[in-house]
């Protein structure tokens, strides 16, 4: 577990420009110098990386990731979080600020575009953000996020486990995830009241395509019933889907009542291929 002494220059512009911690952000601001070490060696930056910075806060990553790297991109949804982040990328040439929210923005207009994610995502939105990234950022081929550890282990998550559900199966048909370290809650400022971990998804595969997902997103909206009961009751599921999806899993060696939680990422992807693209258009389009 990493823990450190405050990094005076994160404590520095707080002071300085006023900022407040905006709990409904999520905003947990880095102070540890320590931690940008651990994220180096994790992110393995090369100097023609284009990278992908999400939740910029106060510039302590911005500033550490800049000049290692051809290109920087630092997302900030926080308008009050202006002048410290220009200030931390000023000298940098290489760095572009994108005062937005990462969830609307566009990743696939990004150009350049990233080749690497590295941030210290606001804990309400870390899914949302990484499984965004894995989908509109092909060429991306690691992130490395810092997050809540219950996101984390749910990213990295094995069929059959508790923690396994529609996240970590999208996560895992075009990503190997781990669970890469804890880190110490007196990293942050504000100390949070949640624990947290850096987690890294290496690409395997190309993005999931939609359709797929939207299988994998019904078969887990009602986890307590059979996987085929639950495609029953999607908004526009096929006909005779429930039959249909029940003949695929005998078909794949499996029971027919299996339930979404127990198939593997691989086995999402056969189910998808025996139940065919019709059907899972129309799921899609619910």
């Amino acid at each position: 577990m990493v823990s450190a002494e405050p990094r005076q220059a994160s404590l520095r512009r707080l002071r300085e420009f006023g900022v407040r911690p905006d709990r409904e952000l999520g905003q947990n601001f880095l102070v540890d110098d320590n931690v940008l070490g651990v994220i180096d060696r994790l992110a393995a930056l090369e100097q023609d990386d284009v990278v992908l910075e999400v939740g910029g806060g106060l510039g302590v990553l911005s500033e550490h990731l800049a000049p290692q790297v051809a290109h920087l991109y630092v997302v900030e949804v926080d308008e009050a979080l202006r002048a410290p982040l220009e200030e931390a990328l000023a000298p940098f040439a290489n760095a572009e600020l994108h005062l937005a929210d990462a969830v609307e923005l566009d990743f696939a207009a990004l150009d350049p575009a990233p080749t690497k994610v590295v941030a210290n995502l606001p804990y309400g939105v870390a899914a949302t953000v990484i499984l965004k990234a894995l989908r509109e950022l092909p060429g991306a081929r690691l992130v490395v996020a810092m997050v809540q550890r219950e996101v984390g282990e749910r990213l990295a998550a094995s069929a059959g486990t508790k923690a396994y559900g529609a996240t970590s199966a999208i996560a895992q048909l075009c990503a190997e995830v781990r669970v890469a370290r804890r880190i110490s809650a007196t990293v942050f400022f504000p100390v949070p009241n949640v624990e947290s971990v850096l987690v890294t998804l290496r690409r395997t595969a190309p993005p999931p395509p939609p359709e797929l997902v939207a299988l994998v997103n019904a078969a887990f909206a009602h986890r307590r019933k059979a996987l085929a009961g639950s495609l029953a009751l999607a908004p526009g599921a096929p006909e005779r889907i429930r039959e249909r999806a029940r003949a695929a899993l005998e078909q794949m060696g499996l029971a027919p009542d299996t339930r979404a939680e127990r198939l593997s990422p691989g086995d999402f992807a056969r189910l998808g291929e025996l139940l065919g693209a019709d059907s899972l258009r129309r799921l899609r389009e619910r």
